[in-house]
Order: structure tokens, then C-alpha cells, then sequence
């Protein structure tokens, strides 16, 4: 019977690993005991926790102090001593099956009979691991992407025989250090983002050896055209190719040529200072030019063929193949998500071209997405593929709720960057107050992901290729902030910058904590605001300061902002939700009809003269001297109570 409530960890392995994940325990409250085989082993790993601590202290990222947290964790080099109290252990020595194996049928003669048991594995089995102990049932993956502290995604494992009491612990355990989990229901290998991210590296890499590209070429087209943070190449260096090697050696599949001769000369990359480029030199030096005539769909086939593989055979959902890609190897879209826009038909014909061409199993169609297509679930223009494109959603990057108040609460969710906008996010930004009816709602907040930022901007890099026609998608966007009937509120916690700084100036009230920062950093990359934030901050905070904005391209504090009239509030951050709160109680509970008008008399007087918007404030409030919520109004003063107006 396994124990929900997990108070003390036990982690096996002081590395970058071990002591990272240590660390995120630690701060969320639990007790921690981080053993490894030797004491300076285990003493060098508290010291970078020690280290990282005192700089998460020093940005205001911790609720206990660095010390009170690094209390909270103890060394050790015996592992019975180590795992003896311990409610979950979780394992994060080398990537070898048999070291791993070895070392739970160690801790399971150790452990209390209650413990979990969690392995921190890139891919190896759980199954295979949960059976050298008396516990399967008991046995889970964790998988934490490096660094732990700073990466959201944790993969959750199922060995064939893990129980779901556990995998709740686990998921439970998950949530409570911050961290994003994603279900892998099946224990295939390298689970799902190592299956959807390898073929990124691999495809490049085969073009690269049938002479079909070179180096450059392929980053610079993944980079600059696709918008991914790094080209296939660029990434093999980053991760070490030999990682990229060897998850190959356990499947049905080879390494492609170029990849083997990088490992067979030492040459892995940026840890060995050459890998595909040269690290104690320039390093990657592609330019966006070169990418011209580089076949990306036929990189980006072959990811949506794994990840349909993967969906496919019951191992991950089409979401949690999204988030992965997203958290996990950082592309700009989710892989399911990626083929939808596609269109998964272009995807099917392109995979089967090239295995008639070349008869590489690699291209092969999953049968899912055969089945896909074959229904005419092809994608966003047929309205479904993967996902659902005919109701409300789906959402990747935005969170959206309506409360019984009628607040409508849009969270922008891409923290992995920053909550930067793409055009997609941009999309379902509109599409999200598109689907709501004004009838419903009584106010919208907009907040941000993450700790850090209400949104950075726009994903520039995303945007370097895209056509004049589609970047107006952004000032329609903030159009249809500026423009919906009720009251708007940006809720700004961190950086609130260029296209994030636009919609916040599009929201009719602004409230932020005092260490946020706004600014209009366009003129830094040769560009100047798009999405209307030239006119709308000049009407807000004069010409002469929205020149001085936008001509300089710096970042303000949220104290000057109040100074300017940009924000309505910035206070401590302590304050700040208690102060949105009211805002927000105000908003919700006020006349919906009256809170309509004044908008539109407020918006639309702006750009009139004195005497007409006179006129149309004075018919707005003739209009509203007939509603039912003027007579409660006059009725709650005079009985001297809180006015109920209609929902």
C-alpha cells in the first residue's frame, strides 16, 4: 500500500542530475537526503546546490531563505542509512540497466516497505527496473530534463506493473516542486520526447551524409525559416552526439553515418570543444541566407510520424506530445500540433515518397496517421487532425476559464519562453475572446505563465519569414483586445515587453508588482512597435515620453511606469494579488450594462472633439437612466446597502 503524503526523499547520485533535483525538493519543504558513493562526491553536490540557492536568493525566487532551505538536506554515503526514513527515492546514477538494477534490489532490502521508488532515467525501462525489487508496483519514472531547476517537464513513467496509487504520488510529487508532468502510459524506449526530438537531429544529419545538405544549411533553415531555437546540427553539439548515438544501439534503427564518425572521433561536440561545429573556434556561424533550398518537411515529417507512432500505440496523448516538445526539446510548436498545420496529408504523402525513393524504414508511416488521413482528419483547414479544431480550442499556448462571476481569466502559457508570442499564441489569443460570449463575461484578466513575465514579446526569430499578410494577424489580435465590450485588466508580474507591452496597453486597466519592467525594445532589433502600441502610448503617456520609449528601446521600471500614468497600480509583489483581487471584485460585481457604456464613451471620446464626446456621453447616460440597474443602484444607496446588479 503506497503513502500519498511524501515527506522525506532520499536521491541516489550527487551529480547535475542528482543534486538538482535534490535541490527542488528541498525547496518545496521536504526533507532530502542526497547520497552518492563517495563523501567528496556528496560534498560537491551541496556546494552547487549551496551555490544556486544563494542566486535564486538573491532574484527573489525563494519563499524560505537559502540557508533555511540548504537546512532541509543532509549528506550520505551508506544507502541503507540514506533510504532508511525515506517516503520516495528517487534514482539518478549513470545510464547503465544493470548499475540501475543493482542498485534498487539494494534499496528495496533497505527502504520502508511503504516507499516509492522513482528512477530518473532518460529512457532505459521501468519495467525492467522495477523487477529486480519486490515492489514493481511501487516503481515509477521520473524523468527531470537538465538542469532540474530550470527546466519545467518531468516525464511520469509506467513500468507494466506500476500501480496508479503511485503514479498519483508521483504526479503529486511532480506538481508540488513546481513542475510540469507529462503521462508516459507506456514504457517504450527514450519514452516521448526523446522519440519526437532524436529525428530532428537524425534527419539533418542523414541529409548531411546522402549529400542532400550541409551543415549550415540545416540550422539555418531550422532556425530562421521554422523558428526553432537551434538547427539539428547546432542541437546534436549542444546535447553531446554521442547521447544521439547511443539511444540508437537499444532500437531497430542505425545511427546515421555522420553521426558515427563524430563518436568514433572523440568529436562529440561542445564538451569535446568539435562536434559538426568547431566550439573553441566560432561555433555555429550559419546565417539566415544559407538555409535557401534545405527540405524541412522532410525533418518535420519524420517528427510527426514518431509522434503519431507514439499517440498511435496508446503510449502519450496528443497534448502531452505537445507539452513535451515544447518544455522538454524546446521546439516552437508541439510535434502534434506542427503536423495539423501541416496538414497531416502533405505529411503522409511526403513520408511515403521518400520510402519508396530510399526503402528507409525511417519512413515508414505509422499507421496512425494513415488512419488520420484516411477519415479526413488532416488537420486545422478539415477541422480536425489530431486535435479538435471545430468547438472552443484547442489551446496550446493559452489558458482560459470563466468563473460563476463571469471573470474570464486568459493566461498566456509559454514560459518556456518567456510567454513570447507566435503566431499561433497570437491566433488563440483572439480565438479565445472570439468563443466568448460579452453576455457571460463581466470583466477579462490577462496574466502570464511562469514567475517571470507577463510576456517578453514577440517570438521574433518565428516571425523572420513570415509573410506582410499574416504579421497583420498581431494587430488584429490586439485589435480585438482593445475592441471587446467588457472591461479589460492586464495583470503584469515580470517582464511585460513589445507585443506583451502592446496588448497590456490595449487592456483598459493595468496593474503590476513592482519589480516588473515595460518597455518597447522593437527599435533594438531595426523594427518599431506593430501592433498599434505607438498610437495607443502616445495617447497614454504623451508624445514626447512615447518617443522616448520607442526611440530608445528601454526597458522602465513598473514604479516609473505608475509615474507616467502607464499602470494604474505597481505595488509590492506580496500586495499584488490581494490588490487584483479588488480590482477584479469591482469589476465583476458592477453593473455589467454601465461598465459596457462608460467603456465605449471613454474609448470612442478620445478621438472626437470636446463637444461630440459630450453628446455621447450624456446619450449613454440617458440610455442607461432606463436600466434595471440604475433603479438597484438608487434603490442599494437609499436602503444604504451593497447594490446586486444582473450577471
Amino acid at each position: 500500500m503506497v503513502e500519498s503524503d511524501i515527506e522525506n526523499v532520499t536521491v541516489l547520485g550527487a551529480g547535475s542530475m542528482g543534486h538538482g533535483i535534490a535541490e527542488l525538493a528541498a525547496i518545496a519543504g521536504y526533507d532530502v537526503v542526497v547520497r552518492d558513493i563517495e563523501e567528496e562526491l556528496v560534498a560537491d553536490g551541496l556546494e552547487e546546490v549551496e551555490w544556486s540557492l544563494g542566486k535564486l536568493e538573491e532574484k527573489g525566487k525563494l519563499d524560505d531563505s537559502a540557508d533555511a532551505v540548504r537546512a532541509r538536506m543532509t549528506g550520505e554515503t551508506d544507502l541503507a542509512a540514506a533510504v532508511a526514513d525515506a517516503d520516495l527515492v528517487v534514482e539518478a546514477i549513470p545510464e547503465n540497466l544493470d548499475l540501475k538494477r543493482d542498485t534498487f534490489a539494494e534499496v528495496d532490502d533497505h527502504a520502508p516497505d511503504h516507499a516509492i521508488l522513482a528512477s530518473n532515467t532518460s529512457g532505459l525501462s521501468i519495467t525492467a527496473i522495477g523487477a529486480a525489487t519486490d515492489r514493481p508496483e511501487q516503481v515509477v519514472g521520473t524523468h527531470f530534463f537538465n538542469p532540474p531547476v530550470k527546466m519545467d517537464l518531468v516525464e511520469v513513467v509506467h513500468g507494466e506493473q506500476t500501480s496508479e496509487a503511485t503514479l498519483t504520488a508521483a504526479h503529486e510529487f511532480v506538481a508540488d516542486l513546481g513542475k510540469r508532468a507529462i503521462d508516459v502510459k507506456r514504457d517504450v524506449h527514450g519514452f516521448i520526447v526523446n522519440n519526437v526530438m532524436l529525428p530532428f537531429i537524425e534527419e539533418g544529419a542523414w541529409m548531411l551524409a546522402d549529400g542532400d545538405a550541409t551543415v549550415r544549411q540545416a540550422d539555418a533553415a531550422m532556425v530562421y525559416q521554422r523558428g526553432y531555437p537551434m538547427g539539428p546540427f547546432e542541437l546534436a553539439d549542444y546535447t553531446g552526439i554521442d547521447i544521439a548515438y547511443h539511444f540508437r544501439e537499444d532500437t531497430d534503427l542505425d545511427s546515421p553515418p555522420t553521426i558515427a564518425e563524430k563518436v568514433e572521433a572523440d568529436d562529440l561536440g561542445k564538451k569535446t570543444g568539435r562536434g559538426f561545429y568547431d566550439w573553441e573556434g566560432d561555433g555555429p556561424d550559419y546565417e539566415p541566407g544559407d538555409g535557401e533550398g534545405f527540405d524541412t518537411l522532410r525533418v518535420e515529417a519524420r517528427m510527426v510520424n514518431e509522434a503519431a507512432r507514439l499517440v498511435g500505440n496508446d503510449v502519450a496523448t496528443p497534448d502531452d506530445v505537445d507539452l513535451g516538445s515544447r518544455l522538454g526539446a524546446r521546439f516552437p510548436e508541439g510535434v502534434c500540433r506542427l503536423g495539423d498545420q501541416l496538414g497531416l496529408d502533405a505529411v503522409l504523402d511526403k513520408l511515403r515518397t521518400l520510402h519508396e525513393q530510399t526503402g528507409a524504414e525511417r519512413f515508414a508511416p505509422a499507421d496512425y496517421l494513415v488512419e488520420l488521413v484516411e477519415d479526413g482528419k488532416t488537420g486545422v483547414d478539415a477541422g480536425e487532425g489530431f486535435h479538435d479544431y471545430r468547438g472552443d480550442g484547442p489551446y496550446q499556448y493559452v489558458n482560459k476559464s470563466l468563473d460563476d462571476r463571469g471573470v474570464l481569466e486568459i493566461e498566456f502559457d509559454r514560459p518556456e519562453r518567456l510567454n513570447a508570442f507566435s503566431e499561433t499564441m497570437f491566433g488563440e489569443v483572439e480565438q479565445a475572446l472570439d468563443n466568448a460570449d460579452p453576455d457571460d463575461v463581466s470583466c477579462v484578466v490577462f496574466s502570464g505563465a511562469g514567475e517571470d513575465a507577463f510576456s517578453s514579446g514577440a517570438d521574433i526569430t518565428g516571425f523572420m519569414t513570415s509573410e506582410p499578410t499574416e504579421l497583420m494577424d498581431v494587430d488584429e489580435t490586439i485589435q480585438a483586445i482593445d475592441e471587446f465590450e467588457r472591461p479589460t485588466l492586464a495583470r503584469i508580474d515580470g517582464f511585460c515587453l513589445g507585443a506583451g507591452f502592446e496588448i497590456a496597453l490595449a487592456c483598459d486597466l493595468r496593474l503590476a508588482t513592482e519589480d516588473s519592467s515595460l518597455g518597447a525594445p522593437e527599435i533594438n532589433l531595426g523594427l518599431i512597435p506593430g501592433g498599434g502600441g505607438t498610437q495607443r502610448l502616445t495617447r497614454i503617456v504623451g508624445e514626447g515620453r512615447a518617443k522616448e520609449l520607442v526611440f530608445r528601446g528601454e526597458q522602465i521600471s513598473a514604479e516609473r511606469a505608475a509615474d507616467w500614468g502607464l499602470l494604474n497600480r505597481a505595488v509590492p509583489a506580496e500586495e499584488f494579488d490581494d490588490v487584483v483581487a479588488e480590482f477584479v471584485a469591482d469589476l465583476a460585481n458592477g453593473p455589467k450594462t454601465a461598465l459596457k457604456v462608460a467603456k465605449r464613451v471613454i474609448d470612442d471620446g478620445q478621438d472626437a472633439s470636446l463637444d461630440t464626446g459630450l453628446d455621447v456621453e450624456s446619450q449613454g447616460f440617458g440610455l442607461l437612466t432606463t436600466t434595471d440597474d440604475m433603479v438597484e443602484g438608487v434603490t442599494a444607496f437609499r436602503d444604504d446597502r451593497e447594490p446586486e446588479f444582473e450577471r
